[in-house]
């Protein structure tokens, strides 16, 4: 088999029904290339027979290859798995639910012969998405749009196609509480974004509930910004100043004989108000210190329990457990 042009990685939770269908529409639009690809899906960990039809893909068809996790270890360590083990000069990275369609993947295609080096699929249209859903999509990007270091794009997912150059770059960067798409507007190189229409979910229910995506936004504002702590401190100042404008106010109002019980009242308050500010701001140092020791503790991203023997990028840290 010769090496591929183009990989395509596929990260798969649970996603027995989505699987045969996926792999039928990549085949029509790789094939039609005409240029040597491969099909990479990352079993995350799934329960519902899904290993299963990856491995029998695979046995029908050398260009599938399995990349079988020893547990759960997220889609954001599921694609970095499939970026570690891709082999093709541009590299595809496309959900398994279908709402990304496989044929936008000729689009990206074509921008990338045309000299870019990342090629981000943009959202115009998100189908079969409740108002609640949209909603705090829309203020998840913008808030990460606003506070983090780098300028990561509107309505844009993984979805996604990479150039080797700008691939390995990225593999180089081992973090553990991983933001790709913020990862990926900061490597830079050459970049511009296909819209496309985001189609509803073909079967199955979304592994992005609200959780998660508060956690992807935690991940990507303590990975790519330290707008918290400068808010921390920003907020100290102010609340010391308004501490010492009220001690001033309370002092003139004790001198003239007219300070009660409401007056007490209020600086008890001030005081809970200030407690809750400390602990906020502990949280949110934690958060951070935290994340420094996971970096420390510098265990594998991932466990491999059945896959290729070696992938093809040799900055991998993951370990395989054959």
């Amino acid at each position: 088999m010769p090496e591929p042009t183009f990989s395509v990685i596929a990260p798969i939770y649970n996603e027995l029904e989505n699987l045969p269908l996926l792999y039928a529409r990549v085949k029509e639009v790789m094939d039609s290339t005409g240029e040597p690809w491969e099909l990479i899906l990352v079993d995350d960990g799934s329960s519902d027979g899904s290993t299963y039809i990856i491995r029998k893909l695979a046995a029908e068809d050398e260009r599938v290859r399995p990349v079988i996790f020893a547990r759960n270890f997220g889609h954001q360590i599921a694609v970095t798995a499939g970026m570690d083990y891709s082999r093709g000069q541009a590299v595809t990275i496309i959900d398994a639910d279908l709402q990304d369609p496989p044929e936008v993947i000729l689009d990206l295609i074509a921008k990338w012969r045309e000299g870019y080096q990342i090629v981000y699929a943009v959202r115009s249209e998100r189908e079969g998405e409740s108002w609640f859903k949209l909603t705090t999509a829309s203020l998840f990007y913008k808030l990460i749009y606003k506070i983090t270091d780098v300028k990561i794009p509107l309505n844009t997912g993984d979805f996604r196609l990479i150039d080797r150059k700008a691939l390995d770059v990225m593999n180089n960067m081992r973090e553990r509480n991983r933001f790709l798409r913020g990862m990926g507007a900061w490597v830079g190189y050459k970049q511009i974004g296909v819209e496309y229409k985001r189609h509803a979910r073909h079967a199955g229910q979304t592994h992005y509930p609200l959780k998660k995506m508060l956690q992807l936004a935690l991940n990507a504002i303590t990975g790519f910004s330290t707008y918290p702590l400068k808010l921390l401190t920003s907020g100290g100042i102010f609340l010391v100043g308004l501490s010492l404008a009220l001690l001033v106010i309370y002092l003139l109002l004790a001198i003239f004989n007219n300070f009660d019980l409401t007056y007490v009242l209020a600086i008890w308050l001030s005081l809970i108000f200030l407690a809750g500010v400390l602990l906020i701001g502990m949280g949110l140092l934690g958060e951070y210190i935290g994340r420094t020791y996971d970096e420390a503790k510098g265990r594998p991203l991932y466990i491999v329990a059945e896959g290729p023997e070696e992938p093809f990028n040799p900055t991998r840290l993951g370990t395989q457990d054959n």
